[in-house]
Formats: structure tokens, C-alpha cells, sequence
């Protein structure tokens, strides 16, 4: 039986009303206009202050303002809830956090006494394995209710801080930072970014806080597929929402084990896939002994020891440029200093040589693409040749081995070759353009409105693209399955509302951080390493470009033996990760990097997992049965979430072990899914009383079909393969933002199919 909403008295609808336009106002109205936005304020430019604080701030202020006038509302009372002592949780918090500190002091000791940098990040690898497995252990329940809702009984400030952690995935902790280094205000290359990320992932939760959480807390539910059961009824809402969020939540998943492979391999020095394997373990330990409330109090341990690690660096990198640990309030003193220096390498005589060479390599990529069946053959023809004249002069065996790899690297056919040089020379033409193909830094978007038409164009692109991106995140932020579960452990409907702002304020420490992060780190990067001889580049550089090679790439390409800024290419899932070393802090400070940025993944897998596994048992086999052959036995049926969650583990390592995409792409586009399958139909479940099982359906089905295929019709390889030519994209949107489309499409077909219907089915 559904549940009905809380009773809302006219001024707290006229109060969610207004919230909504102010919420719709900041994050489009303001934004379409920021390219006029050109005063300076107090130093800044207004423009970026706004989009990379003033908004988040606006936000927070928008869910405060609603869950204080909203927590004495009696409608969401629930009396006869047994809650843990407020005093005993905050203490034994205390008491960890010290210990923690402690920790991190005893380590900066034992370093200055000489204890070696493997056996510093083995031993933060290990401790915090070891405590995430305790927690785990000390959690562990078969217990249906503590399992998958942790009892309901999560104080607010706790549950917001462990959504924050389960929120601020590797993508945030790793890559954020990193692609506003790469795309500064809005984009680079013609992909959407930059600021969208922080506007995107923090303005959702405004839709959260006054649309969703509250009214799914009311209905008592285990999963976000269950309300699609209990409100529509049937089995397809629930086949089709506990699908969507298997493969949303999959997409998600694969991003942070890759993320946890990364870090461990670089802590510990093993293999990438071993690494992937020992954090795997991490995962597991926690999510299958003890389900949400093991997790819960897990990503409660996590978030202080990312959140450290994200605020540590770049404080220190503040206070040793600018004099000022705080870094927030005083890095837009760098902005116009970099607008300086990306001028200076502009006109770089040695920069200009670089690009040219890129462009040249581009126009030889391009001359091999005009006819790719005969070049194939004279390039295999000559590495053939090569090798057996370096075996005839009986040369060095190192140049003969190379001259063989070289060899066996060549194209096995035409398609492989032509999708490898396609993709080569669209990355030299890309790195032949100013700045490497890096927009300035506080550019608001792309081109010129005022300039030529290939400039207009280019703008109106840069800023619709950066429109959707934000509309994406924001309503995929208020629809990701393991987002919203998280506040069903909370007390009451108020304790969920209050929840979401504390949720929002623990995120709004690292996103107001991030912004500063880039811009000291380019700073640092254009200022201190550019310039600097070959021969004394630091170490860290070969260390982390032995990881990974797309992560860091460091060429002599004009061979002046001198580091020009378009011969190095940081990833973005490299920045943060590398900021220690990059400012010089004692390597415990990258131990501890290391240690937050492994936290955030874990935290996000463990709540990922957890989702996914309770989709397949407990939506789809026990609830969406046919027949009622399923057990019954509580007992039974987190035993098998638990076998679930396991094999879905171990799917997502594998494809992890492949490296897809940089783990920002791939975080992206589960949000375009998550938007366009649930937004709609949840929505209108939740506000509109004529909505029907048949416009439910339907209009998940519409959406998720629409954006899929809007995202696989524009990958180069399936075009390659159907012979599609020029491009599939609709006015230019990118196909991260393709749930712009799915969203609209599968409202319409709810909207539209609902008023067909005689009349609503039973269930409001």
C-alpha cells in the first residue's frame, strides 16, 4: 500500500515553490548570462566566484532553509523510535578522530627519522584496510532491516556525513580537481566541464531535499526500486527501475575500483589488476559482512580521513604561495597571475615550436588515413626491414627488442589502423593548439560571442553544452539509487530533510576546495616546472608515468631539453593524486593523499555494491517473482544480496582491469542514466496522483532508451562500424549530457500516457 505524502499546509508549498525558482534562477538564469558577468570583486572575477562559491553556498542555504522550517512540521513525526545516545557517538567520534591524527603525527615522525616511502604507504594501505575491516566485522548483521536500512536509526549529522563520503567518489576526490585544471571555467577540446561539475554535483541536492528524500523516507522502504513496486504496482516498474539501477550503478562502480587500483598500485608498487584485487578486498569486507549499517559507519571513518587529505595539500599549497593556508578565500590572486603566464607561453618562440611539431605529426596521421590498406603495408614493411637490419649488425639487444615491440604494436587490420591514427591525429592536431589545447583558465566558455561566426558558433556550443551538463548532474544527483537509499536511515521524514543539508555542508568542504586546488596547482605547474631542464625533473614524474602512461606523458618533443608546457600532459585523475610531490610536502602528506582518495572510492563502491545487489535479490528475484517459490526467510534473502553483491564485485574488477575511460567520463554518463530512467516517473509518482503503471513503464523505457543510444551512436568506433559518417549529435550536445534528451522524452511519454488512461490506477 502506498503511503501517503505528509500533509503540506499552502506555506510550505508556496515555501518549496519559491525555493525551486530561486534554485532554477541560480543555476541557469545567471549562468546562460556569466560571460557579462566581467566585474571584479574584492579581486575576483565575478563570473567565477560565483559558479565556483557563491552558488554552492546558495544551495546550502536553500535545503537549510527548508529542513529548519519544515522540522517542526507534526506530519513527520514518528514517536517510538529508539535512538543511540548522541553524547556516546559524538565522544567515540572525538576519541577516532584524535587517534587519527595521532596516527598521521606518529608517521611524519617515523619519516623524518628515516622509515622509507614504501614502507609509508604500505603502511597506510594496510591500517586503513584494517579499519575499514574492523568497522566491518563489528557490523556485521543478518538482520533484514539493519542490513539494508541500518535500522533506521542514523542520527542526521552521521547519515550526512556518510552520504558525503558515499557522494564524493574518485570522481570527486581524484579527478574534479583535475579536469578544472585541464578545462578551467567551462570546457577544453569541445568537452563540456569544468565549474558544471561543481554547480552539477552540489545544486542536485537541492531537488533532493525538497522533492524527493522526505517523501521516499515516509514510505518505509528497503530500495528505490521498491517505491516504483509499491507505487505503481505489477512487476515491470520494479524489473525495470531495479535494471536501471544495476547498470547506472555498474557504470559508477567500474570507475572506483579502477580508482582503488590506481592508488594501491602507486602506494604499494604492485601490479595495477593486484592492486585492483587488495582493494577489492577492502570492499567487500565491509559491504558483504554488514550491509548499509556496516557501510554507514565505514564511510562515517572514511570521510574524515578524505576530507583531510583533500584539505591538508592544498592549504599547504595556499600558505606557500600565498602566505594564507585558507585556500578558498584568497586563491583568486593567482587567476590573474596565470591569465599571465598562458599569455607568456603563447607567444613562447619554444612553445610555438612544439605546437608546430604536433601539427605536423597531425597532418603525417592524416596523409596514412588517405589511404590506410596501403600504408598499413609499407609501415609493416619497413619496421620488418628495420628489424632484420638491426639483426644482421648484430646490434645492441635492447634497440632489436625495441625495433620488435615496435613491430608487433603495428595494426592487425585496416579497422584497427584506421581508429588508432583517426584518434592519434585528432590528439596532435588537438596538442598543436595554444596552450596544448587548454582554454585560459577563467575564460567564461568557449569563443567569442561577439567575434566571427566560427567564434559565435563556438560559444553558443561551449555554453549550451555546459548548460546540460549541469541540468544532467543536477537531476542524476536527485535520482541515483544508492543516493537516496541513504536517507532511508534516517529517524523521521524531518531527520531525512535535515540530513540532506548536513549532507550538502560536509560535501561543500572539498568542492569549495577544488576550484582552489586547480588553480594553485596550474600555477605551480606553469611557474616552478615549466622551464626546467630534462635532466632535473623531479622524480615523481617517471614514478607515476610507470603506473599508468596516459596518466603522465613528459616528451622532449623540440629536443631543447627543456620541459615546454605542451610537452607535458597531466591526466586529470593525476592532479590531486600528485599534489604532494608537486609542492613538495613530506611524503606522508601523499601517503595520506593516497589513503583519502582510496577512502572515497571505497566508500562509493561499498554504497554502489550494496545497491546493486540488493536490486538483483531483493527486487528482482524476491519481490518481482512470478510466483511465490522465492523463500521467504529473512535470512535467506540477505544471504543471497550478499551472493549478489560478490559476483557483481567481481564483473566490475574485471572490466575495471580493462581501463575503459578516465574515471570522470565514466561517472558522468551514470548520471545521464540515472536522470533520464527515474527522474520522471519518481516525480510524478510522488506529485501527481493520475500517474499510471502503463506511463511509468513507458516512460523509463523511453528515457533509458533514448540516452543510450544517444551515447553509443556517437562513439567513434560503433559509427565505424555501422559507416556512419559526420556527426550524430543534436545541436551539438556531447554525448556525457545525453540524458537532455532521455529526461524530456521519457516526461512527455509519462505525462502523455497518464491523461490517456481512463483514469489512474490504484495506488495514491
Amino acid at each position: 500500500m502506498f503511503a501517503p505524502p505528509s500533509v503540506t499546509t499552502p506555506t510550505f508549498t508556496r515555501l518549496r515553490t519559491a525555493l525551486l525558482l530561486l534554485w532554477a534562477l541560480l543555476s541557469f538564469g545567471v549562468v546562460f548570462f556569466a560571460r557579462d558577468l566581467t566585474w571584479v570583486v574584492a579581486g575576483w572575477p565575478l563570473n567565477y566566484w560565483f559558479c565556483a562559491q557563491g552558488v554552492v553556498l546558495c544551495y546550502l542555504l536553500i535545503v537549510v532553509v527548508y529542513a529548519w522550517r519544515r522540522r517542526h512540521d507534526g506530519a513527520d513525526a514518528e514517536p517510538g523510535q529508539v535512538l543511540p545516545s548522541l553524547r556516546r557517538l559524538h565522544r567515540n567520534f572525538g576519541l577516532y578522530v584524535v587517534c587519527l591524527l595521532a596516527f598521521l603525527g606518529l608517521m611524519a615522525w617515523a619519516e623524518s627519522r628515516g622509515l622509507s616511502r614504501y614502507w609509508i604507504g604500505g603502511i597506510f594501505l594496510f591500517a586503513t584496510f584494517a579499519l575499514y575491516a574492523s568497522i566491518g566485522i563489528y557490523c556485521r548483521t543478518s538482520d533484514p532491516a539493519e542490513y539494508y536500512v541500518a535500522g533506521r536509526r542514523i542520527p542526521s549529522i552521521y547519515n550526512g556525513m556518510a552520504t558525503a563520503a558515499d557522494w564524493m567518489s574518485a570522481a570527486s576526490f581524484i579527478s574534479l580537481a583535475g579536469g578544472l585544471y585541464l578545462n578551467g571555467f567551462s570546457s577544453a577540446n569541445g568537452q563540456p566541464g569544468g565549474l558544471a561539475y561543481i554547480m552539477g554535483w552540489t545544486g542536485g541536492f537541492c531537488l533532493v531535499g525538497l522533492l524527493i528524500a522526505p517523501r521516499l523516507r515516509r514510505m518505509q522502504l528497503y530500495t528505490v526500486p521498491d517505491f516504483f513496486g509499491v507505487r505503481y504496482g505489477g512487476r515491470w516498474p520494479r524489473w525495470i527501475a531495479a535494471g536501471a539501477a544495476v547498470l547506472c550503478s555498474f557504470t559508477y562502480v567500474v570507475a572506483q575500483i579502477y580508482a582503488v587500483g590506481l592508488i594501491t598500485s602507486r602506494l604499494t608498487g604492485v601490479q595495477f589488476e593486484i592492486g585492483i584485487l587488495l582493494g577489492l578486498g577492502g570492499v567487500l569486507v565491509c559491504s558483504f559482512l554488514g550491509g548499509m549499517r556496516a557501510v554507514t559507519w565505514t564511510q562515517v571513518a572514511q570521510y574524515v580521513i578524505l576530507i583531510l587529505a583533500f584539505l591538508i595539500p592544498v592549504s599547504w599549497l595556499a600558505y606557500k604561495q600565498l602566505g594564507n593556508p585558507l585556500a578558498p578565500l584568497v586563491y583568486g590572486q593567482q587567476l590573474p597571475k596565470i591569465a599571465a603566464l598562458e599569455k607568456q607561453l603563447s607567444e613562447s618562440p619554444s612553445e610555438r615550436e612544439v605546437l608546430a611539431i604536433y601539427a605536423q605529426r597531425g597532418a603525417h596521421y592524416g596523409n596514412m588515413l588517405e589511404d590506410v590498406p596501403r600504408t598499413l603495408v609499407l609501415e609493416r614493411a619497413a619496421a620488418q626491414a628495420r628489424l632484420r637490419q638491426l639483426q644482421a649488425e648484430r646490434a645492441d639487444p635492447s634497440l632489436v627488442r625495441k625495433a620488435g615491440r615496435d613491430l608487433a604494436a603495428l595494426p592487425k587490420d585496416e579497422a584497427t589502423a584506421r581508429e588508432l591514427w583517426s584518434h592519434a591525429r585528432q590528439d596532435n592536431l588537438e596538442r598543436a593548439r595554444p596552450l596544448a589545447g587548454m582554454t585560459p583558465h577563467a575564460q567564461v566558455f568557449n569563443g567569442n560571442p561577439e567575434g566571427t561566426a566560427a567564434e559565435r558558433e563556438s560559444f553558443n556550443s561551449s555554453r549550451l553544452n555546459f548548460l546540460a551538463l549541469i541540468f544532467c548532474l543536477m537531476t542524476g544527483t536527485a535520482a541515483l539509487p544508492h543516493l537516496l537509499t541513504r536517507y532511508y536511515t534516517t529517524s523521521s521524514v524531518a531527520e531525512a530533510r535535515s540530513s540532506v543539508a548536513w549532507s550538502l555542508f560536509f560535501i561543500a568542504l572539498l568542492y569549495l576546495a577544488a576550484p582552489a586546488l586547480a588553480v594553485l596547482v596550474k600555477f605551480e605547474v606553469m611557474s616552478q616546472l615549466v622551464g626546467q631542464s630534462f635532466d632535473t625533473l623531479p622524480t615523481w614524474i617517471a614514478q607515476w608515468a610507470q603506473v599508468d602512461p596516459s596518466l603522465l606523458q613528459v616528451t622532449d618533443v623540440n629536443g631543447d631539453h627543456i620541459l615546454q608546457f605542451a610537452e607535458l600532459r597531466l591526466g586529470a585523475d593525476l592532479v590531486m593524486l600528485a599534489t604532494p610531490e608537486l609542492g613538495g610536502l613530506p611524503y606522508v602528506v601523499s601517503g595520506l593523499v593516497a589513503a583519502g582518495g582510496l577512502a572515497a572510492a571505497l566508500s562509493t563502491a561499498d554504497g554502489l555494491l550494496l545497491t546493486m545487489g540488493n536490486a538483483l535479490a531483493h527486487d528482482l528475484y524476491f519481490r518481482g517473482a512470478r510466483d511465490k517459490s522465492a523463500p521467504s526467510d529473512p535470512m535467506v534473502r540477505v544471504l543471497l544480496s550478499k551472493f549478489a553483491l560478490l559476483l557483481l564485485a567481481l564483473a566490475a574488477a574485471y572490466v575495471a582491469a580493462q581501463k575503459p575511460a578516465d574515471i570522470l567520463a565514466l561517472v558522468s554518463a551514470s548520471f545521464s542514466l540515472a536522470a533520464a530512467a527515474f527522474f520522471p516517473a519518481m516525480v510524478a509518482g510522488l506529485f501527481w496522483q493520475r500517474t499510471t503503471r502503463r506511463a511509468a513503464v513507458a516512460g523509463m523505457l523511453t528515457g533509458l532508451g533514448v540516452t543510450l543510444w544517444y551515447m553509443l551512436a556517437n562513439v567513434p568506433m560503433v559509427r565505424g562500424w555501422l559507416g556512419w559518417g559526420g556527426s550524430g549529435l543534436w545541436w551539438g550536445i556531447q554525448p556525457i549530457s545525453a540524458g537532455v534528451f532521455g529526461l524530456p522524452a521519457g516526461a512527455l511519454v509519462v505525462w502523455l500516457v497518464s491523461l490517456l488512461a481512463p483514469q489512474p490506477e490504484r495506488g495514491l
